[in-house]
């Protein structure tokens, strides 16, 4: 099966799948991020492996957690502050590394390594939630579309850096982390994903979430979701070339592992939420 067959073929699969448990929101959202987060995050100790000796086990539980403490406290069933929380995972994974691991498991570099994994893939991903549960978004259609928004501007910015590279790359980007990527192939990405901001949100965030952004403004946020994606598209090769693995894993057979489907989202979902949160990003959309 070829790469572009493997890829479409997964957006056919997932492309629904996200779109109704976005939709559906509450507990099935956090329960399926908490499960994308869990297998991200075991890919992840998979290949940081030796010399740090990551804690999996106690990571995968951690990033199973998150989202779900996410959505507690959300819905005011979660007592203590998201950055009490944080803080607590931090020094309980230390301490489980010190009488784990002891001094000769390097329990700093096990514990680093670990929290760093939580944080990169259930804490990455637990933006989707707060994206889906926006101040401006009112309702479920409008949650929804307000989350897919950035969700399709990585779709589109993979697939433009794809083709537009394919097609017309020539110099290599970052030949020492992504043999892969092309200069042209990254500016496709970009100009691709500005118009496609600007399409999604002249036509869909008006009738979907009666909400408006002005032109200039969201070619802004394709460029800037853009440069998002393929950031943590090359992060991810970064971690991949480090372990001298080609893929995270084989979980989708042909189509590499969870991790390397999401890793451009990874970047995406929390940019997004911030470029969210500036004033006067979202109006009442006039009709």
């Amino acid at each position: 099966m070829s790469n572009l067959t493997a890829r479409v073929l997964f957006a056919v699969v997932a492309i629904p799948v996200v779109i109704g448990v976005a939709y559906a929101g509450g507990v099935a959202l956090a329960l399926f991020l908490s499960l994308v987060s869990a297998l991200a995050a075991w890919e992840f100790f998979r290949l940081a492996g030796d010399p740090y000796r990551p804690m999996t086990m106690v990571g995968v539980a951690l990033a199973f957690i998150v989202p779900l403490g996410v959505h507690g406290y959300r819905t005011g069933q979660f007592a203590p502050p998201v950055f009490a929380l944080g803080a607590v995972i931090v020094l309980t994974v230390f301490a489980l590394a010190i009488f784990a691991r002891g001094v000769e498991g390097h329990p700093i570099g096990a514990s680093a390594t670990t929290v760093f994994g939580v944080l990169y893939t259930a804490g990455m991903l637990s933006f989707a939630y707060g994206l889906r549960y926006h101040n401006y978004a009112l309702g479920r259609v409008a949650g929804t579309a307000v989350l897919a928004y950035p969700l399709v501007l990585t779709w589109i910015s993979d697939s433009a850096g794809f083709f537009v590279g394919r097609a017309i790359g020539r110099h290599k980007l970052i030949p020492a982390v992504s043999p892969g990527k092309t200069v042209e192939g990254a500016v496709g990405a970009l100009v691709f994903c500005a118009v496609a901001s600007w399409c999604y949100a002249h036509w869909v965030l008006p009738w979907a979430a009666l909400l408006a952004v002005r032109p200039v403004t969201s070619l802004v946020i394709g460029i800037v979701i853009s440069v998002a994606v393929q950031a943590g598209d090359l992060a991810e090769s970064l971690i991949k070339r480090e372990a001298g693995r080609k893929d995270s894993s084989h979980l989708i057979p042909g189509h590499g592992g969870v991790l390397d489907r999401i890793d451009g989202m990874l970047f995406a979902l929390p940019v997004a939420y911030l470029v969210f949160t500036f004033p006067h990003v979202f109006a009442p959309a006039l009709r």
